[in-house]
């Protein structure tokens, strides 16, 4: 399922970095229900701009959420 391993991308960098998912929320200003939702993998596929968010507020390239190699 790509939204679980993009829930578990999301969660390890998050906290690598340190954050909270409600600090995680506030820097890529999303709802933190939906940090919430995409960490425990029940979003579908998260839009681009959704993602985009994601990657600047954990200081990735967006690239990195859905590869985890990258």
């Amino acid at each position: 399922m790509p939204s679980k391993e993009l829930g578990e991308i999301v969660r390890e960098l998050r906290e690598a970095k340190g954050l909270t998912q409600a600090q995680l929320a506030e820097r890529a200003q999303i709802a933190l229900s939906y940090v919430t939702v995409i960490e425990a993998g029940q979003q579908g596929s998260p839009s681009r701009q959704i993602l985009q968010r994601l990657a600047r507020a954990l200081d990735v390239p967006a690239k990195r959420l859905l590869e985890p190699d990258a």
